[in-house]
């Protein structure tokens, strides 16, 4: 077997991370700009640097400003997380948040001081630059409302009673709180592809899949931490390790079966989410994106 030239494979490994540097730093400027969001200890310069490599690698053809959407919309759904999950005390303050974001997003004003709503304004205005925006703007606003339904049904799981919990199946219908599917649509949005548009529906469809394969993994990884802040995991919910990992080999390859007939009329949107899968794979095999409390 030929390996690859080590000088050109460390010279595009080079390239990939210099342009997740300049993410990174964007990112790093827009959490400046609303610090009453992502002023939690968590939210860190470690944070900005593990989304901005995640977005790099998930396109390493495209510059930065090619994977700022994705990364934008990724870090607004780490301050929305933060929100919901840590400094909620009531059904009620989650509910208020999401009736917010909606209104926001379908083109009403941000609230003045609130850093969830402008930021979310900044990203719909950024989308709405392109020619896809209008084709696509009812899917975003959808993929936008499961993220915050099931962030909120979640809340709901995890705050009472531990019998009322989700059965492992309820808990992977409701993957949509990843938020990963918004970020794609939202990817999408901003390149307009003919290809892409031309099969969004059924891109969306396995992104919603990827996006399934993508919470498992977050919960392999972060059962420990998720029991100390007392969030909710599938390994709460009377399924072992090789049960989960059963499961996401299963997607994986529904999702391999979905994408083939893609792979000819848009092969970089094919790739994107294989990537996501393979990257994710290997980062919460020995990472997490948050920092400590």
């Amino acid at each position: 077997m030929t390996r690859p030239d080590a000088l050109t494979e460390a010279r595009d490994a080079g390239t990939v991370m210099a342009r997740a540097v300049r993410c990174a730093r964007d990112l790093a400027d827009r959490a400046a700009a609303y610090p009453d969001l992502f002023d939690a200890k968590p939210i860190d310069e470690t944070l900005f640097n593990a989304v901005a490599c995640a977005n790099a690698f998930g396109s390493p053809d495209l510059d930065a400003s090619g994977i700022r959407m994705a990364a934008r919309t990724s870090l607004w759904i780490f301050g929305l997380d933060w929100l919901v999950d840590h400094v909620a005390t009531e059904r009620s303050v989650v509910d208020d948040v999401n009736r917010r974001c909606l209104a926001v997003a379908s083109g009403g004003p941000p609230v003045p001081g609130d850093g969830l709503t402008r930021f979310l304004a900044e990203i719909r205005d950024d989308a709405a630059k392109s020619s896809a925006f209008e084709v696509l703007r009812d899917d975003w606003l959808a993929q936008l409302r499961r993220l915050l339904e099931c962030g909120a049904r979640e809340w709901t799981w995890k705050s009472g009673d531990r019998a009322n919990r989700p059965t492992f199946d309820e808990y992977l219908d409701n993957a949509d709180n990843y938020g990963s599917a918004w970020v794609n649509v939202s990817h999408w949005i901003v390149h307009a592809h003919e290809g892409v548009l031309d099969h969004i529906g059924e891109l969306q469809v396995v992104s919603r899949e990827v996006q399934r394969v993508l919470r498992l993994l977050n919960d392999l990884a972060t059962y420990e931490r998720d029991v100390t802040w007392g969030d909710l995991n599938a390994q709460m919910l009377g399924v072992d390790r090789a049960t989960i990992t059963a499961r996401i080999d299963e997607i994986v390859a529904r999702c391999r079966e979905l994408l083939r007939p893609l792979r000819a009329d848009c092969p970089d949107a094919v790739a994107y989410l294989e990537r996501q899968i393979g990257y994710s794979t290997g980062f919460y095999g020995l990472s997490d994106y948050w920092g400590s409390l």
